[in-house]
């Protein structure tokens, strides 16, 4: 169990080093040297691990995709919401979210498959524009696989202009711009005077996701 344990926090350490070169440095220039320096690993430790920086980058991008369960919520729109608020507050206070952004935004990032996170983003996003469809939340127009690809890409443009302007100081701001701009569009009014877009909504699901994600953990361990 100890060793299994340290295996685990050197992974970490790992995949930390990796996010901190690949966001200074881009996926091109960085270099398995700068990242084994950084994390001040064995070589043996970090191939035990990962076998190429095409894998440390993949580790990266995976890694922003936190096991976080939002709860349920009254509307699917609200759940929708939450998702967005709940990436933008990780995006501005954790560094593998904000090394995983700058991988997936890398157009320099020649042979590595970036497409992972934009997927594992319009899945939940589609999923829950289908169950909204369903509970008559949405606008007769809507095509729920559609509209997700807008909002993931829509999303994925503000934040990086965000990154380029503020150094996503402004994000929430900007985000909250965003879905006052998209949600008329695509529910209907009666749905939308109950939905919380507030620029504080965000740290509330974050804080909220995690005590919910560590009691289905315990919860799951009593099985």
């Amino acid at each position: 169990m100890a060793e299994q344990e340290r295996a685990i926090r050197t992974r970490r350490t790992i995949l930390l080093a990796a996010a901190k070169v690949f966001e200074e440095r881009g996926y091109q220039t960085a270099t398995i040297s700068e990242i084994l320096s950084t994390a001040g690993v064995t070589k043996g430790a970090l191939y035990f691990h990962f076998q190429s920086k095409d894998e440390l980058a993949q580790g990266v991008l995976a890694a922003q995709n936190q096991n976080l369960v939002i709860p349920d919520r009254a509307t699917k729109i609200q759940e929708i919401v939450d998702i967005v608020a709940l990436h933008t507050y990780r995006l501005q206070t954790d560094p593998m979210v904000r090394a995983g952004v700058r991988l997936t935004m890398d157009q320099l990032a020649q042979g590595l498959d970036r497409s992972g996170p934009f997927r594992s983003w319009a899945v939940p996003v589609r999923e829950r524009l289908e169950q909204a469809q369903a509970q008559g939340e949405l606008l007769p127009h809507v095509v729920p696989a559609e509209t997700a690809d807008v909002i993931v890409g829509t999303y994925a443009g503000i934040q990086s202009m965000s990154q380029a302007i503020s150094d996503y100081q402004d994000l929430v701001v900007r985000v909250s711009a965003l879905l006052r701009h998209l949600l008329p569009s695509i529910a209907q009014s009666s749905v939308l005077t109950a939905v919380d877009i507030s620029e504080t909504r965000g740290k509330r699901v974050y804080e909220e996701a995690l005590r919910h994600s560590e009691e289905l953990a315990a919860a799951e361990a009593l099985i």
